[in-house]
């Protein structure tokens, strides 16, 4: 097994291959992506339900409250 390295992007779910390892074309590869930067996004409502904020004396709203119309 021989290991090749490069960096491109994938664009429209197609990794270009560089000019140098077309040779390769005819073989079967094993293709590994590692992603230089986290594709996953925290979102805030997330983090938040992961990790609640602690305050002293909360007490949460009423279901009446929570619908109250001014």
């Amino acid at each position: 097994m021989e290991a090749i390295e490069f960096k491109t992007k994938i664009k429209n779910g197609v990794i270009r291959i560089p000019e140098r390892f077309k040779q390769k074309n005819s073989e079967t590869v094993k293709v590994i992506i590692i992603s230089e930067k986290s594709s996953i996004k925290v979102d805030i409502i997330d983090n938040l339900l992961s990790n609640p904020i602690k305050i002293n004396d909360f007490s949460p709203l009423s279901r009446e409250e929570i619908h109250e119309r001014f």
